[in-house]
């Protein structure tokens, strides 16, 4: 026990998770919160965040070891002479605030003879969010808590903050006081200054509405942090003064010049300002996310994971070009499906933010979208890029889209050559980025698909709601079918005769709400993971289980896998169930053909599941997994080996002999699904297993660790 008793004064964001995270490591005994809403002190108590609590500060800090204190920089002067006398003479002060200077100075004022027990401390942390119910434990693992001790600080008092600190995964720094908040002015208060300054500059001029009903993606990021809290900076504005409005000047200076520049079309010194930012930038901020992971552990209890992506992005899509206003529920908040979002708020559809994947989308109709002023930016989305191709290729304006290095990657002819069968003129070097010229004279086609791709299939789909005549599509095996599951909901008639899918152009989408379910790729993680582990039991609430999408379930039922379906209904037009998956010895198996593109998505962590089988499985008809983030069979092969397991990599699927996994270093390639795979390998895995790239996790699966580890898998480094 690190600490007896720990008073908190300000349970918001930054004392809550402080709280949060102590707790979790049983590092105190008992937590005392402090504050002036007692309602608000109440609910902290119910989410188990402190003890209890007390409204009068020097009541609050009786017996107290450690003091927090973690309210705005204004308040703290009058923390300090309401705490002062009734501080036990052992007693340690720390605060959190992000102006040191001040802080110092009202301790010296305030704290009497109990001025060398303070320690000044500045978690580098935070979300634009407040108030407890925002805090998580999470918040500081792999952040940076930089404490400001004067020679006169009690060294005993400054070890023990620190060893506080580090318990909550943080990295702990000391930094001289007037460094600290020189640095701060510069990465923290000048650009927050900005924001707000840019906000309320935009919101006061005539055309304002357009202003923030075009905004982009880069300007929500750009202007993120004015959503925070008004009060706090306002206070940290006088407690910072000197150190802000020095680099304030600076930068005044800097576009000062740039706007010269602009004047005298001084194209060089333009260029050079760019260049040398964007270096700058992606020298400091462009680091891998890295997952370590210990071995062991089993998966328990019940868990939700996030919404289906396939479904969310086309419930964006078929949304803004229908007539009317469609309610979403479950959307995935994930990095590519937020940028379908924000392609059709770039094209003049009106969609409210989602809040707990919660959304409406004012639809424009079929023909109502509007060019975008610059080039939709993708991200990382395949999905996104390929199904946009086809309601692109019906539009009557040009358009590029394009997306981030490992998009630019991604084979796209087997979308543009059939929408040129089609009519389209795309300018293309078979990858993105994709030029979508003005033609909007589609015919439609009979097409036979070569490789079994809903991706092809969809865009080939909502190419024909522009096309004349009937777009019919031949499948050569089942792939999921959500496009023509939602079309139908939206009242747009499609026809299916066995393998084939027929729509005919210009008929009317009407509006629908949508409650998109859990995600059966982003649930086959736990699926594996309960199988594999001895002793797991987990039941996975609300999943889809379209029969387009349940080859996972299928093959590992074939591997001896225990998975039974409860509560079986029909959500939406789409079947959905509870997964129960209990621990179960696996045997190897020859992965049927027909089963191949049901589970195209969760080949990574079917593999998994084949490493702890008995014996041997053997995956064929899979060529489509070399052409999806990442090569997944070359690098499943390849990290399959690094731990230990006989993996060989054929042209079209895997060999693979199921042993003992030991440990090591993965190299996940910047995909998602090789990264979650691994993470799950450890459950059965002799030693830690180090995961490198992880940061597109969040593009599938935002919260994918805090599930995680909730369900017993063993994290210890997860900077997400």
């Amino acid at each position: 026990m690190l600490i007896q008793r720990l008073t908190i004064i300000g349970v918001g964001l930054i004392g809550g998770s402080l709280a949060r995270a102590l707790k979790r490591m049983d590092a105190t005994k008992e937590i005392v919160g402090c504050g002036r809403n007692t309602t608000h002190l109440k609910h902290a108590i119910q989410l188990g965040v402190i003890d209890r609590y007390d409204t009068n500060p020097a009541n609050a800090v009786k017996d107290a070891d450690l003091i927090i204190i973690a309210v705005p920089l204004g308040s703290i002067a009058k923390v300090f002479d309401d705490i002062r006398d009734a501080l036990a003479p052992h007693a340690i002060i720390t605060d959190v605030g992000s102006a040191k200077s001040s802080v110092i100075t009202d301790a010296k004022q305030h704290l009497g003879h109990h001025f060398s027990r303070f320690v000044p401390g500045h978690p580098i942390a935070g979300t634009e969010k407040s108030g407890v119910t925002a805090s998580f434990a999470e918040l500081f693992q792999n952040r940076r808590v930089i404490l400001t001790p004067l020679p006169e600080t009690n060294i005993a008092a400054t070890t023990l903050v620190t060893k506080m600190w580090e318990k909550t995964g943080a990295e702990v720094v000391n930094m001289l006081v007037q460094h600290h908040d020189e640095v701060l002015a510069a990465t923290s208060h000048l650009p927050h200054l900005l924001a707000y300054s840019l906000v309320d500059t935009l919101a006061t001029l005539e055309d304002k509405t357009d202003i923030f009903k075009y905004a982009a993606g880069g300007f929500r990021d750009f202007t993120r942090i004015a959503s925070s809290d008004p009060h706090m900076w306002h206070d940290i504005c006088f407690a910072n003064k000197e150190a802000i409005l020095k680099v304030l000047a600076h930068f005044k200076n800097n576009l000062a010049q740039l706007e010269t520049a602009i004047q005298h079309d001084d194209s060089q010194h333009i260029e050079h300002i760019f260049t040398r930012a964007k270096t700058a930038r992606d020298k400091h901020f462009e680091r891998k996310t890295t997952f370590i992971v210990k071995p062991g552990g089993t998966i328990q209890g019940h868990c939700r994971v996030p919404g289906d992506k396939s479904i969310s992005h086309r419930a964006i899509m078929l949304g803004a070009i229908a007539e009317g206003t469609t309610k979403i529920t479950g959307f995935l908040e994930g990095e590519d499906t937020l940028a379908s979002l924000a392609a059709f708020t770039a094209m003049g559809v009106s969609i409210t933010q989602p809040l707990n994947g919660k959304l409406s989308i004012q639809g424009v109709g079929l023909h109502g979208l509007k060019a975008p002023k610059s080039p939709l930016y993708l991200g990382n989305s395949g999905t996104s890029m390929r199904l946009l191709s086809g309601l692109m290729a019906g539009q009557r304006f040009s358009v590029e889209m394009t997306g981030d290095a490992s998009l630019t990657r991604r084979p796209m002819r087997r979308v543009t050559d059939p929408l040129t069968q089609m009519g389209a003129h795309i300018d293309t070097t078979g990858t993105p980025p994709l030029k979508i010229q003005n033609t909007h004279n589609l015919q439609g086609i009979d097409y036979t698909m070569p490789i079994a791709s809903a991706q092809v299939k969809s865009c080939l789909l909502l190419a024909g709601l522009y096309a004349k005549g009937t777009t019919s599509i031949t499948e050569i095996a089942p792939t999921r079918d959500h496009t023509e599951r939602m079309l139908a909901g939206f009242a747009y008639p499609v026809k299916r005769k066995g393998q084939r899918i027929s729509i005919q152009g210009g008929a009317t989408l009407k509006a629908m709400s949508i409650d998109v379910p859990a995600d059966i790729s982003s649930a086959a993680f736990f699926m594996v993971g309960a199988s594999i582990a001895p002793g797991s039991k987990i039941i996975l609430e609300h999943v889809g289980i379209n029969p387009t999408r349940t080859g996972v379930i299928e093959i590992l039922r074939q591997m001896g896998a225990n998975i039974s379906l409860h509560h079986q209904r029909n959500v939406g037009g789409e079947p959905v169930a509870d997964i129960q998956v209990c621990a179960s010895p696996l045997h190897g198996i020859h992965i049927p053909q027909d089963q191949v593109p049901l589970a195209i998505d969760e080949f990574p962590a079917l593999f998994i599941a084949a490493a702890c089988a008995h014996g041997e499985t053997i995956l064929t008809g899979a060529q489509e997994l070399r052409v999806k983030e990442s090569d997944r069979i070359q690098v499943m092969a390849e990290g399959l080996q690094a731990i230990g397991i006989n993996a060989q990599a054929t042209e079209d699927g895997m060999i693979i002999q199921g042993g003992q996994i030991q440990g090591g270093v993965i190299n996940s390639h910047g995909d998602h699904r090789i990264a979650m795979a691994f993470t799950i390998a450890a459950l059965r895995a002799k030693k830690t297993i180090t995961i490198k790239d992880c940061a597109n996790v969040a593009t599938s699966f935002p919260n994918f660790v805090t599930l995680a580890q909730t369900a017993g898998i063993n994290f210890s480094h997860a900077n997400l």
